[in-house]
């Protein structure tokens, strides 16, 4: 089944570890936004098949879109491919109290799963990462949210500076008892272009080092996974069956449109990519009615590495058949054998046939596994 992304590109603010296209703006002419986003998605629907799997707004702050756009593409996506039985059509959304009034609107146009950028349990960490909400807030929101959707999942930044092993064992615990299905967890890194990457360079901001953050790491696969929300993929934990199918969708391999500001699609061996900046995009779709600043063929080798770079960070493995597939039939033009043999015997892989995936070692250096399987 194909997956559609819907790129949002502004934000209240910009947040300091933030290198997402995601931008500011005093004012936004939403009906101008709604047509031109109505038009780059007919461009996709009339060069791809359905029907949809799930859809995904992504940004930016996709929550501080009208309600009546969401509920326009969500009327024009079914409308252009169908859409699969029991569809999920996520939402990312900022916990503020101004947003939150919005989650009923949304789940009234067709929302059914929210993904809520919470980023912390603690007021001091929410004002270091530059957040708009404080933890109050953020939880209030939580709780309209568990209300309202059907589906919901938070996301939180760890790792940060001065915190502990029981700093942030407890924030996890925390988290888990708020009962979602699911939580994305990611390590704070240090982005070039953004605020906290010019802090670092002058010193004014330190990272837990290595061992530290493989430890925390480490930490919090345990933890989740005795909850009941093991990872399935390297940040993205939930219970089974309440995984995200929209991002399986790009983990996968599988098709996927992409329109927006910025936003990729791969469909039929291409790969798209739309204008990043958000008054070019517009100026696109206003000439020609699409966004598009590239469209190219891939060859078989660049999908068969695509295919494996993405599967090899999914709990489940890759197929190396499939691999093999995408890349014309010869395995050994995109997999090193000799690297796979090697990493198994130290415990950082584990094939089963022709499955292979990275072990809970692995995964923690999982950058070098894949720099040494993929040729």
């Amino acid at each position: 089944m194909l997956a559609l992304y819907i790129h949002w590109p502004f934000c209240v603010a910009k947040c300091p570890y933030c290198d997402f296209n995601s931008h500011v703006r005093a004012a936004v002419d939403q009906a101008r936004w709604r047509a031109a986003l109505l038009a780059d998605l007919a461009h996709e629907a009339a060069r791809t098949t359905g029907p949809l799997g799930s859809i995904f707004f992504g940004g930016g702050t996709p929550s501080l879109m009208p309600p009546e756009t969401v509920a326009a593409l969500i009327a024009a996506a079914e409308q252009a491919w169908g859409f699969a039985p029991g569809i999920e059509i996520t939402l990312e959304a900022n916990p503020s109290s101004v947003e939150a009034a919005r989650f009923a609107d949304l789940a009234a146009a067709g929302v059914n799963r929210v993904s809520l950028g919470l980023q912390a349990l603690d007021d001091a960490a929410l004002r270091f990462l530059g957040r708009a909400h404080d933890l109050a807030e953020g939880l209030a929101a939580l709780d309209v949210a568990q209300r309202v959707f059907d589906r919901v999942s938070f996301d939180l930044i760890y790792a940060r500076p001065g915190q502990g092993a029981g700093d942030w064992e407890a924030e996890l615990r925390r988290a888990l008892g708020f009962g979602t299905e699911h939580l994305s967890l990611y390590q704070l890194t240090i982005e070039p272009g953004t605020r906290f990457a010019t802090e670092a360079a002058a010193g004014r901001l330190s990272l837990p080092d290595e061992d530290d953050a493989a430890a925390l790491f480490e930490a919090t696969r345990a933890i989740t996974a005795a909850a009941g929300l093991p990872a399935y993929e390297v940040s993205n934990h939930a219970r089974p069956g309440a995984e995200s199918r929209h991002n399986l969708t790009y983990w996968r391999y599988g098709d996927y449109a992409g329109i927006g500001p910025g936003a990729h699609g791969r469909r039929g061996g291409q790969a798209t990519q739309r204008h990043r900046k958000p008054e070019n995009w517009l100026s696109a779709v206003d000439r020609r009615g699409d966004g598009l600043e590239s469209e190219t063929a891939l060859t078989p080798e660049e999908r068969a590495r695509e295919a494996l770079v993405m599967g090899l960070r999914l709990a489940e493995g890759v197929d190396l058949t499939r691999v093999a597939a995408l890349g014309g039939g010869a395995l050994g033009g995109v997999v090193d054998e000799a690297a796979i043999a090697l990493l198994a015997r130290e415990g950082l892989v584990a094939r089963d046939g022709e499955r292979l995936r990275a072990t809970e070692a692995g995964m923690l250096v999982l950058n070098a596994v894949i720099a040494a399987v993929a040729r």
